[in-house]
């Protein structure tokens, strides 16, 4: 029970907040029209179609593959945090990490003249690239998902408020990978990879993959695609399902609840109206700092009236404490697991991500 409470605590928080609600808002039919039934059926969409290439080990094949042609410990590191920085852009944050930062430490462990700090470092950075990264496109993370459904714009307009941001922070990667030695490496060897995965399968998930983006293109209807997913894995690859985050996407439905009543009742929603109104963006951030960034997002939408500012408030609140960003904490629990240096790894990550928050503020206080 400790165990699951720690591994779900956002999910654990997410029913309790919801339920709690329902003792102020008794359950009726309204709850149906609390949630945002477009917004799940893409994320469960979109988790099945990559989690099926990530059983296929496309992420892992593509990596083996660049990484082949790197010759020193710095464009090695280049290779592995643009990885997550790109990668992220269209399967999350939170796979690119699951993906990357296994491979960066088993490469980068075999090199015995490398300083062990500079392990570290490179996975700060790949964390920071990943929770950067992912904040261009509406696929990046859940809460542009949310957010892009409910400011009903083109993806065009979505990306064109982040761009500078994410640019901003690749040019602040790429001056930090210069702080990692240009040392030669020594032989990498073979990673353990599946480099012929399943023809068929790979071309299955690639064809849904598309799907996912037609879908975000507005092309294809949300709740159609979810069953063309659901319905096409069942019948040629039905264990892709159980692989699928279902606690997410109960997380969303608990907090769509606890939202839904919060702002049912009026003591409480006139609270939030006046504390959060003309101040999405501090607001989002500092809310991120204690849920996490996805939490924050659905419990302030109801209340805000520029979206906009709270979509750049969550994704720069990303950055931060290690909750900001759940992703955040996937990288840290996969270090910690090898390394055995979670102290000197925090205070490194609490530097370096206060470090391209104060970057992105000062950039928003400039843009606006």
């Amino acid at each position: 029970m400790i165990s699951f409470l720690k591994k779900r605590a956002v999910f654990c928080a997410a029913m309790l907040c919801a339920v709690v609600s329902c003792l102020f808002v008794p359950p009726s039919r309204e709850y149906l029209s609390y949630i945002d039934w477009n917004t799940l059926s893409l994320l469960f969409a979109l988790m099945t179609a990559v989690a099926g290439l990530e059983r296929c080990d496309v992420f892992r094949f593509l990596a083996v593959r660049l990484c082949a042609v790197v010759h020193t410990a710095r464009s090695l590191s280049f290779v592995l945090v643009f990885l997550c920085f790109f990668a992220s852009m269209l399967i999350t944050n939170d796979v690119a990490l699951l993906a990357f930062v296994p491979f960066a430490l088993m490469l980068l462990g075999t090199q015995e003249k490398l300083p062990r700090k500079f392990i570290g470092y490179v996975v700060v950075l790949q964390t920071v690239a990943a929770n950067t990264g992912s904040m261009l496109t509406p696929m990046g993370n859940p809460q542009n998902l949310f957010l892009f459904n409910k400011m009903g714009i083109s993806l065009g307009s979505f990306v064109a408020i982040l761009f500078p941001y994410t640019l901003m922070c690749g040019i602040m990667l790429v001056l930090g990978l210069f702080f990692v030695p240009n040392m030669r490496l020594s032989a990498l060897g073979s990673p353990n990879a599946k480099t012929h995965p399943s023809s068929w399968r790979k071309i299955l998930y690639a064809l849904l993959f598309v799907f996912c983006l037609l879908s975000v293109l507005k092309l294809i209807p949300k709740p159609l695609l979810a069953l063309i997913v659901f319905v096409a894995v069942l019948a040629f690859d039905r264990r892709t399902l159980l692989h699928t985050d279902y606690f997410l996407i109960a997380t969303f439905v608990a907090f769509f609840v606890f939202s839904g009543n919060i702002a049912a009742i009026p003591a409480v929603r006139s609270f939030l109206e006046r504390s959060v109104q003309g101040h999405e963006l501090f607001s989002g951030l500092l809310a991120s700092q204690v849920i996490s960034n996805v939490p924050a997002t659905l419990l302030l939408y109801p209340f805000v009236e520029s979206a906009k500012n709270l979509l750049l408030g969550v994704n720069i609140g990303g950055l931060g404490t290690l909750v900001a960003s759940l992703a955040s904490l996937i990288s840290f629990t996969i270090y910690t697991k090898t390394e055995k240096r979670g102290g000197s790894y925090l205070a490194l990550f609490t530097v370096v991500n206060i470090l391209f928050m104060a970057v992105l503020l000062g950039a928003y206080l400039i843009l606006r």
